[in-house]
């Protein structure tokens, strides 16, 4: 490819990119502490004047972030996993499963 005509060393001739701070000024910012249980301190930058959140989840381990550093939130409680049986028997009685079952095995007797 040439140069193109009027331009050294093959220059492009129009505007470039225009830095961040030539468009427009940044909101003041300020930066939070916040600590999780495992004692990871991460500083999230804010606007000033906007509302600083009581957690954030810590970009290192994910678990949640609060402001105090002797006193931060505990990690997250997870549920063991549940199969679809389980969550049947949360909403059905034993005896209520027995007349299900008892129901569809007369159905299944007299289609034979």
């Amino acid at each position: 490819m040439g140069a193109s005509p009027g331009l050294p060393g093959g220059g492009r001739g129009g505007a470039g990119a225009v830095g961040w701070g030539e468009r427009w000024e940044s909101a003041p910012r300020v930066r939070v502490p916040f600590w999780c249980s495992n004692n990871h301190e991460t500083r999230p930058s804010f606007a000033s004047d906007a509302a600083v959140p009581e957690t954030w989840d810590c970009p290192r381990c994910g678990f949640p972030a609060g402001r105090d550093q002797a006193n931060p939130p505990g990690p997250p409680r997870s549920e063991p996993y549940k199969t679809h049986l389980a969550y049947v028997k949360e909403r059905r009685s034993d005896s209520d499963g027995a007349a299900i079952l008892a129901e569809a095995l007369q159905r299944l007797r007299k289609d034979i």
